[in-house]
This record gives structure tokens, sequence and C-alpha cells, in this order.
């Protein structure tokens, strides 16, 4: 990894030349390219969607949870970190059956 020398953000290699993302900055790759690991981008496949109107329902749950709306045992779950860092998380479902959806505050 490179850093820029001019402002510090990660500069990443463009047409041969090490480049930074932020200021523009060009300097020459340091050490050898068997040193650098290049990654490739993100698929769709891999991005989770956590938005209200997502696609994606989560993981899914064991029977433990009970949908108020139609009474089935199984429902989609996420969890965020919606308080301070020494609180619990909150769990998210969506029903598998009907689609409701509500949260549980440990």
């Amino acid at each position: 990894m490179q850093f820029c020398d001019e402002c510090g953000s990660m500069i990443k290699k463009q047409d041969g030349v090490m480049v930074c993302s932020n200021c523009g900055y060009k300097a020459e790759q340091k050490g050898d390219s068997e040193d650098f690991i290049s990654t490739t981008e993100q698929t769709g496949d891999e991005l989770i969607e956590t938005s209200e109107d997502a696609n994606f329902e989560g993981k899914p749950t064991d029977e433990s949870v009970h949908c108020d709306e139609c009474g089935n045992g199984k429902a989609w779950y996420t969890i965020k970190q919606t308080g301070s860092a020494d609180e619990p998380p909150t769990r998210f479902f969506k029903c598998t059956e009907c689609g409701n959806r509500w949260r549980d505050y440990n």
C-alpha cells in the first residue's frame, strides 16, 4: 500500500503510475510490482442492501420469532448498531410470509 506524499490518502496504480484519487498527485511505484496486490471490484451479488425497499431479505431466523400480523414463526433479520457502542444492537425483522416488518431492542 502506498500513500500520497501531499495529502496522505491512499494512492492506486493507473496506467503504470501511482495516482492519488483525492488530490491527483502522481508518483512512481515504490517497491516491486510483486509487493502490490490488485483487488477486483465488487459485483452486485456481493453487496448487501439494507434500505426499507431493498430486495435483500437478510439472514433467516430459527422459529423463535412471531409475526403479530399473520402469526408466522419465521422471519428474515438484519442487525444494526442504532445506539451508542455500549448499547446492544437492534435486530430488524421481516416476516417470510406477509412481509411485515418489526424491530427488537434486546
